[in-house]
């Protein structure tokens, strides 16, 4: 059985997808240590059970190609009904992108695009390094932790064109605060700016 925490249908708002019509869904639970400005709190608990047969029917009946799998961190369901849940929906033309912290490994046998957002907590990176050959993009949440983040990258040598960088913010004060700072050092380095569009367009409210 799958925990989910909530399915709803939007544009996708960050990231390489951002703009495109999507269906989300939203697992439960997280791993620790938990990001203090995450927007999300809510589906880090236990959320509720749904069979596989279930989450599918909720997915598909929308009318959109594009299925959003998110959290939370995901990839904890990886082997309690996500695996067949993305073989089903690729396998019926679906696309399917995921979500995910990398705090822990990006399943080998995924077959859906993977972004990737490391996160730097207690003064460290909590990131599983073998998740850099297995992302598709990486996307970093900024402050004004710019040098952390550009050091990171350089460390681990990921192309400029992977990266994409997203303003901290839950509202829509917080996101316009850091956009003339953020786009100054995606265009200084050659990485894409992410605006959170939901935030830009609802502020902070939940399901959209």
């Amino acid at each position: 059985m799958l925990k989910v925490t909530e399915i709803f249908h939007s544009l996708q708002g960050e990231g390489p997808f951002s703009g495109q019509p999507a269906v989300f869904v939203r697992f439960s639970g997280c791993i620790e240590p938990l990001c203090p400005w995450c927007d999300t709190m809510y589906a880090c608990g236990t959320g509720h059970s749904m069979s596989l047969d279930a989450a599918y029917r909720k997915l598909t009946g929308f009318n959109t190609s594009l299925i959003v799998v998110t959290g939370g961190e995901p990839f904890l369901q990886w082997h309690n009904g996500l695996k067949q849940l993305e073989k089903r929906l690729l396998g019926q033309g679906y696309r399917v992108q995921y979500e995910t912290s990398g705090k822990i490994e990006i399943p080998c046998d995924t077959k859906g695009f993977s972004v990737c957002s490391p996160k730097y907590l207690d003064d460290r990176w909590v990131f599983d390094e073998i998740n850099l050959k297995r992302a598709q993009v990486f996307k970093f949440v900024v402050d004004y932790d710019f040098d952390i983040i550009k050091t990171f990258i350089q460390r681990h040598n990921i192309s400029p064109e992977l990266v994409f960088i997203m303003p901290k913010g839950i509202s829509l004060e917080e996101q316009l605060d850091k956009f003339e700072d953020t786009w100054s050092f995606c265009l200084e380095n050659g990485f894409h700016f992410s605006p959170r569009l939901h935030v830009l367009t609802f502020n902070n409210k939940r399901g959209v």
